[in-house]
């Protein structure tokens, strides 16, 4: 009989975000937000 075990360690490390992703990601989330509204304010004239 053979028995056959594998064993996986995972570890999972938050990344520092540097300046300029950080700049990236403020600026498409206030652009989805501002799309997101405009549709909203179409919506609701139609």
């Amino acid at each position: 009989m053979t028995l056959n075990i594998f064993f996986f360690s995972i570890t999972i490390k938050k990344r520092q975000a540097s300046l300029v992703d950080a700049v990236q990601n403020e600026l498409a989330e206030n652009l989805y937000e501002r799309n997101r509204d405009r549709q909203i304010s179409v919506h609701h004239f139609m």
